[in-house]
């Protein structure tokens, strides 16, 4: 049944389009070398019906409309020209200009309403169909890193993630992903996991990304900078696409491995009012293996290895974290009656760790992402007054994320639902995002949880102390004896490979009990209502826009990662904004635009983010144009600093919204017999609340004077930013260079950040001297709480781009960024910074895209320095690097296909992105794209 509704569908709407009464064809060329112009897009003016030029140029468009009408040819990168057509069957050529620079394009996302990138309020860097085309990087999702100030940082093969302005992480929440309007954020994580999940390269219409604060156009989490992903309209862009890619990636540590990236979109209008499109990606490959095994028992990089350092901790080596005193092990043992009086004097007080699996033993490294999206467009006017939207989108993949463990996110599952009603003036759209965690597991857990399935915890430290105590009293020197310990204790363990292994892994990867297991479950939902409205056809002294938002977290892990044991955890934010833009004096050289901002999440108190900004153009064309900004934005803590109740073996994490402290309560933990004493009970349970209200700071413990640690709940954290800026362009001769240049200054206030802290099982932090005992006898646990610090916090930076054509038709681009922060440590000694970006970074592109007769190059060489990365994972430098990505293309207009070889880092080289990652090695393709 439902076939034959689709096939009487297609039929209706196919029927429209044959009863055209008039046909236009015709040539598009370049005005300046008289080339054809494959891919320029010939619309009726304000109706939906279009084409676009074939590989040679050509095109022919067949309409209902009778004479006389207006066509618009326009393509990315040259000015839009206007044909009168006045009679049926009518021939056009037209020749179009080329932009006189790249400031001339049109951005949309600096003051939700079209304009110039060189009139904009703000810095805004811009990649569009044609760049996606040229890039040598293997994806236009790497090809960010290309742009101006953009730092991308990779985590894994298909987890790349996009950072601006310092305060860089993997799980970058100050930084805010949208495609086609939707937040494409994890609703659980609160932050984009790279394009795993994003829009295939064949559907990208534009990107658009702002560095910096953003929040008085787009609320919370706008922070450190928003990206905007467009796609391309069906009924602007119609036909079947494919993109075939193939290559290799070459790392040491993991030989060389074939990938495969396969794109294909259709799109067709059926009619003036009508439209569909379909995109499907998938991608396969071998993630970059993580094999640093270099011992970080203090949290930095400290030497020793397993045979030097009996208490080692490899950084990409999980299950040694389990550590204990074996004296105090001893001790236990003597008191039980299992070991002799005075066997505890021969024993050391000497921390020991459990022998652990190297994570190349516990990944499978299978990067795979499989995209597929779909859209309805419905013009009920025939034009674009109002159009009507339905967007769907799925995605399933493998990745690899570093959060404070390391993660196998396994057939991990998102999708997004969005209806939309835009027109010329306005917007509403709402959606859902729903997502699942698949088969996604903890790799320390995993490997924590198959140690204590061949042996429990005490069982392998309890036959390890007595070993070493028998080979002491045997003759052996203390090295001997512990050697002889750790061969007796490892007896029985399950080596990788086995089906022993196999069997124990297969059943904890799959258990959500961290106790027992290492499951990561999740099912959050996130619901979103926006809307828009221009009132530049009602006001004309000024452009008026109001807009709002809201929006509803529904979190669901089961208790795996929130404290949502009893059922989801709801809860809600909103927005409302209004912007002003006014021209002033003569030509409208001068544009002031003034925005603010309110918004209110249900734990905390409602923030205002103004904005206003002066914008001046100078020069023949309004071509020199200077700028400045103010505005404030601000973060709300993000659904873990709020909800999370999470072991991660080093510490316990516990979010510091009010009614989650008293929800988490840890595992049963050991108790000495000191505290067996006090309590009346060998185990123990800590709650939440007792993290912030009754703990140590950590620094002061590690300093051996224990003073109570001062931690308020969580609250939105703020920014003050001024920048100014000039773009334009500058005659050097005949030469014309365009010059981008900016500078920042910012000022942080409540900068959020996680405190480490230690909890007593028993006493009153700073009251009496059991909670010191405590310490004493170990009777203790270390909890991660969310809070803000009392730091002063300061980031600023310049940055300046320059692009010209040298050799007289050869693209030539350079730019510079300096990036820098200040805190004063002493005012929050606790407190990481983790701006983890380097403090200088140049970057240049060469090339030509018709070098000669269909063939054309690009290359991009990237230099940064050595800088420090700050994490819950671990603390280390980043050595600087140099990176060279480079692609040669290929024209075959009769197939209308284009060929592409190229190849990323091809130095070899190979870097880290972060400590505790796979280290980036090469990465070699070939591309056959079909009628893009």
């Amino acid at each position: 049944m439902i076939k034959k509704i689709l096939f009487i569908a297609f039929i209706a709407f196919g029927s429209l389009s044959m009863v055209a009464q008039t046909t236009i064809s015709g040539t598009v060329k370049d005005a300046k070398t008289g080339e054809l112009l494959p891919g320029a897009n010939i619309k009726v003016s304000r109706k939906s019906v279009g084409t676009s030029t074939d590989f040679d140029g050509k095109f022919e468009l067949k309409v209902t409309d009778n004479p006389p009408f207006t066509l618009e040819i326009s393509m990315i990168g040259y000015k839009t020209e206007e044909v009168q057509i006045t009679k049926k069957n009518q021939k056009v050529d037209v020749s179009l200009s080329e932009n006189e620079t790249s400031l001339d394009e049109i951005v949309v996302s600096a003051s939700r309403t079209p304009e110039r990138i060189m009139e904009s309020p703000v810095t805004v860097e811009r990649m569009d169909i044609r760049e996606i085309k040229n890039t040598s990087a293997p994806s236009f999702y790497d090809g960010l890193e290309n742009l101006k100030g953009v730092d991308v940082n990779t985590n894994s093969l298909t987890f790349k993630s996009v950072n601006t302005r310092g305060f860089a992480t993997f799980a970058n929440t100050r930084f805010m992903q949208l495609v086609d309007g939707m937040d494409n954020s994890s609703p659980a994580l609160n932050f984009a996991l790279g394009n795993l999940l994003g829009m295939s390269e064949l559907d990208v219409n534009t990107v658009e990304l702002l560095p910096g604060a953003s929040s008085a156009l787009y609320g919370a989490n706008a922070f450190n900078g928003i990206m905007f992903m467009t796609s391309k309209n069906p009924f602007e862009h119609q036909g079947i696409s494919v993109s075939l890619k193939t290559g290799i990636t070459s790392q040491d540590a993991a030989g060389d491995n074939a990938y495969n990236d396969f794109n294909i979109r259709m799109a067709y209008a059926f009619s003036d009012k009508f439209a569909a499109k379909a995109t499907l990606s998938y991608l396969d490959g071998t993630e970059w293996f993580a094999t640093d095994y270099r011992n970080t028992r203090n949290g930095t990089y400290t030497s020793g290895d397993r045979n030097s350092d009996r208490n080692y901790d490899g950084l990409n080596v999980y299950g040694d974290e389990v550590s204990t005193n074996i004296r105090g092990v001893a001790q236990t043992l003597v008191g039980l009656g299992i070991l002799p009086n005075g066997a505890a004097a021969l024993v050391p007080s000497e921390n020991i760790s459990r022998t652990g699996y190297n994570e190349r033993d516990l990944m499978t490294y299978e990067a795979k992402s499989v995209k597929f999206g779909s859209s309805l467009n419905y013009r009920p006017f025939g034009d674009d007054r109002l159009e009507i939207i339905w967007d769907s989108k799925f995605g399933v993949g493998n990745t690899i994320y570093q959060g404070t463990n390391r993660y196998n996110i396994k057939d991990f599952f998102m999708e997004q639902h969005k209806l939309e009603f835009r027109g010329k003036n306005f917007f509403v759209r709402g959606y859902m995002t729903n997502e699942d965690a698949g088969n996604s597991y903890d790799t320390r857990f995993a490997a924590i949880n198959i140690n204590r399935a061949w042996k429990p915890d005490n069982v392998w430290f309890g036959q390890y102390v007595g070993a070493y105590v028998q080979g002491t009293l045997g003759g052996l020197t203390s090295d001997q004896a512990h050697a002889i310990a750790r061969q007796t204790a490892e007896s029985g363990r399950f080596e990788p490979g086995t089906p022993q292994f196999q069997e124990a892994f297969d059943r904890i990867t799959a258990d959500p009990d961290l106790v027992t297991g290492s499951k990561f479950q999740d099912n959050t939902k996130l619901y979103h209502v926006d809307a828009n409205y221009n009132f530049q056809d009602v006001i004309d002294w000024a452009e008026f826009q109001i807009g709002g938002s809201y929006r509803l977290y529904s979190l669901n892990s089961n208790g795996s990662i929130f404290t949502d044991y009893d059922g989801p955890i709801d809860y809600d934010e909103f927005g409302i904004y209004t912007q002003m833009q006014k021209k002033f004096l003569e030509e409208d050289r001068l544009k002031l635009t003034a925005s603010l901002r309110y918004d209110k999440a249900q734990n905390f108190q409602g923030n205002y983010s103004p904005r206003i900004s002066l914008a001046y153009a100078a020069g023949e064309g309004k071509n020199q144009n200077f700028r400045a900004s103010f505005q404030t934005g601000f973060r709300n803590p993000t659904t873990q600093d709020q909800y999370i109740g999470l072991n991660a073996g080093r510490a316990y994490l516990v979010g510091s919204a009010p009614d989650n402290l008293d929800r988490y309560l840890t595992q049963p933990l050991i108790v000495s017999g000191f505290g067996q004493g006090i309590l009346g009970t060998p185990t123990t349970r800590v709650s939440g609340r007792a993290a912030y209200e009754n703990a140590f700071s950590a620094e002061s413990v590690a300093n051996g004077a224990p003073t109570k640690a001062d931690v308020p709940l969580v609250q939105p954290e703020k920014v003050t930013a001024y920048e100014l800026g000039y773009r334009g362009l500058v005659k050097a001769g005949e030469q014309n260079i365009t010059v981008d240049l900016s500078g920042y200054y910012n000022s942080y206030e409540d900068f959020i950040a996680g405190k480490n802290v230690i909890t007593p099982f028993y006493g009153t932090v700073g009251d009496n001297s059991l909670s010191l005992a405590a310490l004493q006898n170990g009777d203790f646990t270390v909890f991660q709480t969310y809070t803000n610090s009392a730091a002063d916090i300061n980031s600023y930076g310049v940055s300046i781009g320059l692009n010209t054509k040298i050799f007289k038709d050869f693209d030539f681009g350079l730019n510079y960024t300096y990036a820098k922060f200040d805190f004063d440590q002493s005012t929050d000694p606790d407190f990481e910074a983790g701006f983890n970006t380097p403090e200088h970074k140049v970057k240049v592109q060469f090339g030509n895209t018709n070098l000669f007769k269909n063939f054309g190059f690009n290359m991009n060489l990237r230099w940064q320095n050595a800088f420090v990365w700050e994490s819950t994972f671990l603390d280390a430098t980043i050595d600087g690097r140099t990176v060279l990505d480079a692609q040669i293309n290929y024209s075959i207009p009769k197939l209308k296909s284009v060929i592409k070889l190229g190849g990323a880092n091809l130095g070899g080289q190979e870097y880290f992105s972060a400590p505790g990652v796979g280290a980036i090695g090469s990465q070699y393709y070939i591309s056959w794209t079909i009628n893009n």
